[in-house]
């Protein structure tokens, strides 16, 4: 018995792709002579290889160059890169720091190593980012700087932020992780707030390596500030100093890493306008889709596609999203059916697992704010909850596209309503 053209693939049908999608392959030729030559030098010399040498300056010349001008901080991941940020304001203890509600762990937990009190906003109603309008009542005497995340490399509203942060002279860090390369009215991402993060660990849209971070400034004295709090103290930039000039940790990045970004760095602009294709043409296709969307994107932007966030109508299927994403897997689709990554959720979070059993900082003496903070995030649970994740890179053709596209039209079409 042979199924129907039109059967899902989990009720037996024949899925709509049964090949798997093509890997990204962001390392290569160039990167691996990137490293060779790395030690190809080291044996030369015969001195190891370390870090603030000549291939990490290269590459923080090369991002500040992708970037249009600034200065840059090579790092050892993209938490550190979120950390050294912060550090480079030199916040008071016990400061608040306004930060997303749907973001890794690594964009949140930084504030707590600063000795800063996390206080979450909630999400625009129609996306994964925070908005001004659920930052602004979170504003007080205690606040010192908003953290942006630009989540599934869409960037956030960020004017009416940066007005808002203006007005209360706030720091703005943007968390650009997922964000290489994206713009906000003709504007990358990281150039707009006071200081920005960048992961370039294997995952992201460049890497210099397996993990990886960068801080990028315009501001030459929080570029200094970062640069000595990414170092122990080290006293760049600051002439006759006796020794470390504050407290801080090793989360320089090397030599070896920073080779193997300036190799992909130079293939950044590529994978930026390919993953741009494959989502544009994406969103196009569905614009005739009764059921399912591409999320909500602030006017004016191009978005770089780390992932797909998609919406779904759930009053036009007869299903919930969880069978419709199981039924869209089945048929080849690479689908995360939930991005429920609200830190404030997390044990970590709730139950105050930070210093010990000590609570810090919430518990400090000094802070006076609330001990036991609850945060409403009803926004990032409703938009997790009426939307979904697809992957895609930079290796997918029109073939893959519209795969995806026939995929969701074949399991909309079994469920509508």
């Amino acid at each position: 018995m042979t199924s129907s053209p039109q059967q899902l693939a989990i009720d037996g049908g024949t899925p709509v792709r049964t090949t798997p999608m093509p890997p990204r392959r962001l390392l290569g030729a160039a990167e691996k002579a990137a490293a060779m030559q790395v030690f190809d030098d080291s044996i030369t010399s015969g001195e190891a290889f370390l870090y603030n040498g000549p291939y990490e300056k290269r590459y923080e010349q090369d991002f500040v160059a992708f970037m249009g001008g600034g200065y840059a901080d090579g790092v050892n991941s993209g938490t550190n890169a979120v950390f050294c940020a912060l550090g480079a304001l030199d916040l008071n203890a016990l400061s608040e720091v306004i930060v997303p509600p749907i973001t890794d762990p690594g964009g949140v937990m930084p504030v707590i190593f600063n000795a800063c009190v996390p206080v979450v906003a909630d999400s625009d109603p129609r996306s994964y980012n925070l908005c001004a309008e659920t930052i602004a009542p979170l504003i007080n005497a205690r606040t010192r700087a908003i953290i942006v995340a630009h989540i599934a490399g869409e960037p956030a509203d960020m004017d009416p932020i940066l007005e808002l942060a203006r007005r209360h002279n706030l720091y703005v860090v943007e968390d650009c992780a997922q964000s290489h390369g994206a713009r906000y009215k003709g504007r990358l991402v990281g150039s707009m707030g006071d200081i920005a993060a960048f992961s370039t660990m294997a995952g992201k849209h460049h890497c210099t390596g397996g993990q990886g971070g960068v801080v990028y400034t315009r501001n030459e004295t929080l570029h200094m500030q970062g640069r000595r709090f990414a170092d122990r103290g080290k006293p760049f930039g600051i002439v006759h100093a006796t020794g470390n000039v504050r407290a801080g940790i090793n989360s320089n990045l090397n030599d070896l890493s920073a080779a193997i970004g300036s190799a992909s760095l130079k293939r950044l602009p590529d994978i930026i306008a390919r993953r741009r294709q494959v989502g544009e043409r994406i969103k196009a296709g569905l614009a005739q889709s009764k059921a399912v969307f591409m999320g909500w994107q602030p006017p004016e932007t191009e978005c770089v596609y780390w992932f797909l966030r998609l919406g779904v109508r759930l009053e036009r299927l007869r299903v919930d999203k969880a069978r419709f994403c199981a039924a869209l897997a089945a048929e080849g689709i690479p689908v995360n059916p939930s991005y429920r990554h609200i830190p404030c959720e997390a044990p970590w979070f709730r139950e105050q697992k930070t210093f010990g059993s000590s609570g810090f900082p919430w518990t400090a003496p000094d802070y006076q704010g609330p001990r036991k903070p609850v945060f409403q995030v009803d926004n990032a649970i409703r938009v997790t909850d009426t939307h979904f994740n697809i992957n895609v890179n930079e290796q997918y053709t029109d073939r893959e596209v519209d795969d995806i596209l026939s995929a969701i039209r074949k399991v909309e079409h079994a469920f509508q309503t």
